[in-house]
C-alpha cells in the first residue's frame, strides 16, 4: 500500500516549520482532485493524508504548501505563497515522502525515504 509524507523544515531558521496546511491532490483527466489535507505538527511533519484503509494508487500528484500563511504568522515577508510539488506514483507498494527545504525567498524539494 503507497503512502504518501512529507516534511518542511524553515532552512532560514534551522527548525522545521510547524502549522503549516498542506493539500494533497491527484489528476484524474487533466483535473485536479482533493485526496487529503493535513497541517504540519510541532516537528514539522504530516505522516498521513488518509485514513488508516485508504490507499494511493499510481498516478500524479500534487502537494500544495501555504507558505504565504506560514510566514506571516511569523511576520516574516515572503516571496512564494505558495509552493506547489507535483510528483507521479509509479509503484503503488511504495513509500514516497517529499520533503520541502524553505526559506522566505527559496525552496527545495527531493525524493526523500
Amino acid at each position: 500500500m503507497s503512502t504518501i509524507t512529507t516534511h518542511i523544515l524553515d532552512i532560514s531558521i534551522g527548525r522545521p516549520a510547524s502549522d503549516v496546511s498542506v493539500v494533497l491532490e491527484v489528476q484524474i483527466d487533466r483535473e485536479w482532485k482533493q485526496v487529503g489535507s493535513a497541517v504540519t505538527d510541532g516537528d514539522g511533519r504530516i505522516r498521513s493524508f488518509l485514513t488508516d484503509d485508504a490507499s494511493f494508487e499510481e498516478g500524479n500528484y500534487r502537494l500544495t504548501f501555504d507558505t504565504g500563511s506560514y510566514f506571516a504568522a511569523n511576520s516574516l515577508e515572503s516571496f512564494y505563497p505558495q509552493v506547489s510539488v507535483t510528483f507521479a506514483i509509479s509503484d503503488a507498494s511504495q513509500h514516497y515522502h517529499v520533503p520541502l527545504l524553505l526559506s522566505p525567498f527559496g525552496y527545495s524539494t527531493y525524493r526523500g525515504s
